[in-house]
């Protein structure tokens, strides 16, 4: 039974499509509402091994909800997760909702250095995680981090190094030393009423953070953005409301959980208008179409490198995609020969882009499924209810005339609240009056829709993936060999972008492209390992002595007969 909730609809005014804002709710409470009004309606699926309806979800986030109050995590605790597409993160989700405690979501590739960063830099009271993915070990990971986590009672975890934690939570069959098992947290919960939640969750608030995004910047360390349930739930459904959804649609979704394309633009989509999510592990080209096949799924959210690989693949005939009619391409430009065989071979013919960035919870502008073809490849829509955008000469600020390019600067309920414990890189982010900087360079055409040209911000983005070159020079520097390092992108047909290594050795040192690569792959997450290495005796240069970055990107494209 829910104890309290409401709903208020707000008219948007001068939108261009007219949609209704706003669901006035936290997710814990939105999900009750949802599981009464479609109680024996799929939520949840995963192939052969779960099939929640949205009851069924209720009931399991509940229960994990009052396992966790049950061991001793309290409101306002931090509860990171390092985990792939599995049932348990989507339970996670919502039973930290619930009960106010911030999730913390880790990327599924991070190596133990930025393991420890996000843990430390993030407070988190409790670590859920899997045994490891693809080659990564995530219980010799933690134990690494922490030795002392094999000899103590699970109950009692000390950490010098991560005063905060005190939980590590298993998501797997084996009993790990030191370790509750997810399992076990949910039978505890078994033993309590409902009641515990519910006095929890009446007394949040919907701009309360349920959420900090860890996202790669300009800077060496990623940052913590700070969102609201308000601002998820209300992105979500403006991103559903431009594909259509309803009740009866089922979403494939492989894109990672702990993204915003992941929790927002899927599991906050679905949530919105109760239809089911189809859960893949991670992506595997046969695994989702088998997917989509099976379950008749009618929309595939994915950046272009996952579309062009399922287009690509031998087997690729031997499934059905008659029942798809839309989803969302995003993450990175997609070529329009690209976004027309989908729409032809895999029958999206309402596939939509969105634009935005996770400090935006993320979604900024999306296309309709009305709009042109061409509208949906050259341009990434216009700009939901309740947002505003403005685009600005980036030394000014002043806003530029129509067609006239400049820095996108968004504002509304969806920009997070800051960067958690960064103060002056969130005063960077955020004028005084709202606006946040993208760091995209853009411009508006007549009609309001926004079309891409460039970044201020020096990120890669490979398959969606933010990558800041700082971190990898960073990285790469202790490398003995190495003198001086610089990292750029280049354009890759697959992925977007690629990432290019320059290296200075030091005198007398012998250093081959391999070593490097070799170094990169110890230290960092697979998406960062540099694809191309190359040796050099210097950094073009101003007179001033500053590093010309678009000098190398040029001698790369050059190098490399790039375009």
């Amino acid at each position: 039974m829910i104890k309290c909730y409401n709903i208020l609809l707000v008219p948007a005014t001068n939108y261009l499509n007219g949609d209704d804002i706003v669901i006035e709710m936290t997710i814990g409470q939105y999900l009750d509402y949802i599981s009464e009004k479609y109680p024996n309606h799929d939520a949840l699926i995963v192939s052969d091994k779960v099939r929640y309806t949205y009851r069924d979800l209720k009931f399991m986030a509940n229960k994990l909800a009052k396992g966790l109050l049950n061991i001793g995590i309290k409101k306002g605790d931090h509860i990171a997760i390092w985990a792939s597409n599995v049932p348990e993160w989507v339970i996670t989700l919502f039973a930290t909702a619930k009960i106010g405690c911030p999730i913390v979501p880790m990327n599924t590739e991070y190596r133990e250095n930025e393991l420890q960063y996000v843990l430390k830099q993030s407070d988190a009271k409790a670590l859920i995680l899997i045994d490891g993915y693809k080659d990564l070990d995530y219980v010799k990971t933690i134990y690494n981090l922490i030795p002392s986590l094999q000899k103590t009672d699970k109950e009692n975890l000390h950490s010098n190094e991560f005063p905060n934690l005190k939980y590590v939570i298993n998501i797997g069959e084996k009993c790990n030393p030191g370790m509750y098992s997810f399992n076990e947290i949910l039978m505890m919960g078994e033993q309590y009423d409902d009641d515990m939640v519910y006095e929890i969750q009446n007394s949040l608030k919907p701009d309360e953070v349920i959420d900090i995004q860890y996202t790669s910047g300009t800077t060496d360390f990623p940052k913590g953005a700070m969102l609201t349930h308000y601002g998820l739930l209300n992105n979500g459904d403006a991103i559903a409301t431009r594909m259509k959804f309803t009740e009866n649609d089922k979403l494939c979704i492989t894109v990672p959980l702990f993204h915003c394309f992941g929790y927002t633009l899927s599991v906050m989509a679905c949530l919105s208008k109760g239809a089911t999510m189809v859960l893949v592990d991670h992506f595997n080209p046969v695994k989702v179409m088998e997917a989509i096949d099976k379950e008749k799924c009618t929309a595939f959210n994915g950046v272009p490198t996952m579309f062009i690989t399922m287009l690509n693949h031998p087997d690729f005939d031997k499934f059905d995609f008659s029942t798809l009619r839309t989803g969302i391409m995003a993450g990175s430009v997609c070529p329009k020969k690209v976004m027309e065989a989908v729409v032809e071979k895999m029958n999206m013919r309402e596939i939509t882009s969105v634009y935005g960035l996770t400090e935006a919870s993320p979604g900024i502008t999306q296309t309709s499924v009305d709009d042109s073809l061409e509208d949906r490849v050259s341009t990434v829509g216009y700009v939901f209810p309740g947002v505003d955008i403005k685009i600005v000469d980036p030394k000014t600020l002043k806003e530029v005339p129509i067609g006239s390019e400049g820095e996108i600067m968004a504002r509304g309920y969806n920009v997070m609240k800051g960067y958690y414990k960064m103060k002056e890189e969130t005063e960077k982010a955020i004028e005084k009056d709202g606006w946040l900087h993208t760091g995209d360079i853009g411009k508006l055409d007549d009609r309001g829709y926004l079309k891409i040209t460039g970044r201020l911000k020096d990120i890669i983005i490979r398959g969606g993936e933010n990558i800041s070159p700082t971190e990898i020079e960073e990285c790469l520097y202790h490398h003995p060999g190495v003198k001086d390092v610089q990292i750029v992108g280049v354009p890759d047909e697959k992925y977007g972008e690629e990432i290019m290594a320059y290296i200075i050795p030091k005198e007398g040192y012998h250093i081959e492209a391999e070593d490097i690569r070799e170094y990169a792959r110890k230290k960092l997450a697979r998406f960062k390992v540099p694809k191309y290495v190359k040796i050099i005796d210097e950094f073009p240069k101003t007179a001033s002595g500053k590093i010309q970055k678009y000098r190398l990107r040029e001698m790369a494209m050059s190098e490399l007969n790039l375009s």
